[in-house]
């Protein structure tokens, strides 16, 4: 009696065993590898995303989406997008030949055009979610849900100067004219700033330059400093403004990335911040010629 007892005993622990066993099993059901559909991965140890901003994409309503391959063998990226409330859609990205290559433990800096900002948000989370569609050889393709990083705030900074472009734009349009008024002696230019009113239906809204800061590039001089807390609306205005070159080692212009956007800190509404008025590419090129001549040894 005692051994059939303890026979009956080990089979029913058998059993027991058995059934996790068999729930865990896989038959190849809906979403599953060996069914040959596309799977999903929300493991963040293939590929890591980090939102970046290179200096020449300033001003340009453009930022750098950095994926890092964290493995040991090559993987394929066919598409990545992120997600921030700032922004009114998903920040995508599609390589332009098919597909893309990640080295092992190598990243790559994808450019990417920011959508429009999200500028009723209010207190916006900064908590960001990233899809990456990948593959490893042999393999089909996969989407990696994770988290994304963003250590240097680009994407908080680059909806905040759009939604006051935005709310600049809706009372004045700013712009650089393309013409530059070089000095007799060549050590100093005027560019012209020219403000044009969005038009009757602009509202009552008024924008004020509360000042202008320098470049890299460019500075004001001590004779004729730059306007301070002017205020726009109905009229059309122009500010000539009087520049030099800041600075004149032999990089400033083979190097300038940024020193021919003009910021202007500007209020308007209950927005504060800065407007980065580009000099047109014929007011760009007329600069360097002057930073050149003027920086040039005299004699």
């Amino acid at each position: 009696m005692m051994c059939r007892g303890w026979r009956l005993f080990v089979a029913g622990m058998a059993f027991a065993v058995a059934i996790p066993l068999l729930a865990a099993c896989d038959y190849g059901g809906p979403g599953s590898v060996g069914s040959g559909s596309e799977a999903t991965s929300t493991s963040p140890g293939t590929i890591t995303v980090e939102v970046n901003q290179s200096r020449d994409q300033y001003g340009k309503q453009a930022i750098l989406l950095q994926l890092t391959n964290t493995t040991e063998s090559p993987v394929t990226v066919t598409g990545a997008r992120l997600h921030s409330v700032l922004f009114q859609s998903d920040i995508s990205w599609e390589p332009s030949e098919g597909s893309l290559e990640l080295p092992p433990r190598q990243p790559k800096s994808l450019p990417v055009t920011l959508p429009a900002a999200a500028c009723g948000t209010q207190e916006a989370s900064t908590e960001l979610t990233a899809g990456i569609t990948y593959s490893v050889p042999g393999k089909a393709p996969v989407e990696q849900n994770t988290s994304a990083s963003d250590p240097f705030g680009v994407l908080s900074r680059n909806a905040g100067e759009l939604c006051l472009a935005t709310a600049a734009a809706a009372v004045v349009t700013i712009v650089l004219d393309s013409g530059l008024e070089v000095a007799a002696d060549g050590r100093t230019a005027v560019v012209r700033l020219v403000m044009t009113p969005a038009g009757p239906g602009s509202g009552t809204e008024q924008l004020t330059i509360e000042s202008i800061d320098e470049t890299t590039l460019l500075a004001q001089t001590p004779t004729a400093p730059w306007p301070r807390n002017v205020t726009l609306g109905a009229a059309k205005q122009e500010l000539p403004l009087t520049i030099r070159p800041a600075r004149c080692d032999p990089h400033a212009v083979a190097e300038d990335k940024v020193g021919t956007l003009l910021p202007l800190r500007v209020a308007v509404g209950n927005r504060k911040g800065v407007l980065k008025i580009p000099a047109p590419d014929d007011l760009r090129g007329r600069i360097y010629d002057f930073v050149t001549a003027s920086c040039a040894p005299a004699g």
